[in-house]
């Protein structure tokens, strides 16, 4: 069978290289760790996690679960490694990042079809057949390479993870164990604030100081709205943080038995349960400050942290003038791009561009025409929108319910509305899976 080239060993890239080889395809999987890392990671393991350790909602009828759904059919290797090394996180699929790493890891080393040479930074656009998976954190020699064949100007953006906290650091007597409105098991542990509390919480939070950004990166300085630093975001105003990270919703403090004024939760982040993230806690804010604002949190007043929160440059292309519905480059046929490079946002976004990339490559090495997802599955919605040139300011774009094509029938239930969107996604792809055998 043809050959094929795969640079970058983070989600996308496993997920490529993996659709290729079960295709039967011979592929050769390039990652510069451990010679060389990018600004965020860490570990010299493949698909390593840097932000979060939540792959986000199980629940088929959100757009989180359903892009799930789809990827199990589509044969994800992600996902099952999500599950195999899940810790409990009520309704979420949330991972111990290290075991999950190191999970992927094993299974693509073993697989016959990929040859993986580590430690070698590739700076050129390959020549025949190849998926780009470098990500957002793409170092600078293959960034620049990349523009120069495509002709087009970046956009760049910055990224931001929340900070952890040493489980037995956590005062229990002034935190609690729940899930919003009793969904799913009680994994998350509570903060909640009084009307005072928050409100110097939130003081200080706004005037604390945050990292002093280069000259050459505050130049292109750009915050995307889904990785907002927490107190980026608190500076919209006293209350935007109550209608976002800090929502009391569907929470009642058990010693009062009233919804607090406001409410912070903690995820764990491993299997043993001995670490544990603040939830939607993106932040840039120096690391002193860091302890002295967030030990402010009910519950956190004598919190170890483990890690503080850190920001970095993301880097993504103007996907929609160039990458077509199978996230082949339009200009160069035998080159595709996968991931967040393509800007798509969030981990199982980013392993499913993946899938989508090395399964049309595998087809078109098969002397086939790439073939693209269903428009209404959650995958083929997502790229839908990012290959359509009418998108005129565009902006990275994880999955959501609003990018589906709207139903024959009306329906004003939202729950009903979902489900049955959900239910003809996973029909869609039954049937563009059965097509594709027959």
């Amino acid at each position: 069978m043809a050959e094929a080239v795969v640079i970058g060993a983070g989600l996308a890239g496993c997920e490529a290289a993996w659709a290729l080889a079960n295709a039967g395809h011979e592929v050769t999987l390039y990652e510069m760790k451990p010679e060389k890392y990018s600004p965020a990671h860490k570990s010299p393991g493949f698909a390593e996690l840097v932000c979060s350790n939540s792959f986000k909602s199980t629940r088929p009828i959100s757009a989180a679960g359903l892009l799930k759904e789809e990827m199990a059919l589509l044969g994800s290797l992600t996902l099952e490694a999500a599950k195999e090394t899940a810790v409990s996180a009520g309704g979420a699929l949330a991972v111990d990042r290290d075991l999950f790493s190191a999970a992927v890891t094993k299974r693509i080393l073993a697989h016959p079809k990929i040859r993986t040479v580590t430690g070698r930074e590739i700076t050129e656009v390959p020549e025949g057949n190849a998926v780009i998976a470098t990500g957002p954190l793409t170092s600078q020699a293959m960034s620049d390479a990349i523009g120069a064949l495509c002709g087009e100007k970046y956009l760049s953006f910055y990224d931001a993870s929340a900070p952890i906290v040493a489980y037995e650091s956590i005062d229990r007597e002034r935190t609690f164990f729940a899930t919003r409105y009793g969904r799913g098991e009680a994994d998350y542990i509570n903060c909640p604030f009084s009307q005072p509390e928050y409100d110097a919480f939130y003081d200080a939070l706004v005037s604390a100081r945050s990292v002093e950004l280069p000259p050459f990166e505050r130049e292109y300085f750009k915050v995307y709205e889904g990785c907002m630093p927490i107190e980026v975001m608190a500076r919209r105003g006293r209350d935007t943080l109550r209608f976002g990270p800090m929502r009391p919703v569907g929470i009642r403090v058990p010693w009062t038995g009233h919804r607090p004024w406001a409410n912070i939760q903690l995820r764990r982040d491993n299997t043993e349960g001995d670490l544990y993230n603040i939830v939607g806690f993106q932040t840039n804010l120096l690391f002193p400050e860091q302890e002295r604002v967030f030990r402010m949190i009910p519950g956190l007043q004598n919190a170890q942290f483990l890690r503080f929160g850190v920001m970095h440059r993301n880097t993504f292309l103007n996907s929609p003038h160039l990458l077509d519905r199978c996230l082949r480059l339009r200009k160069r046929e035998s080159l595709y791009f996968a991931g967040q490079l393509t800007g798509v946002e969030g981990y199982m976004e980013s392993a499913a561009a993946g899938i989508v990339a090395g399964r049309n490559l595998a087809r078109q090495l098969a002397g086939k025409e790439p073939r693209p997802l269903p428009a209404d599955t959650m995958l083929g919605a997502l790229c839908a929108y990012i290959s359509d040139p009418a998108v005129a300011e565009f902006q990275p774009m994880g999955s959501n319910m609003g990018i589906l094509p709207p139903l024959e029938q009306q329906e004003r239930n939202k729950e009903l509305r979902y489900t049955k969107m959900a239910r003809r996604a996973m029909d869609s792809l039954g049937r563009y899976l059965e097509e594709e055998t027959a």
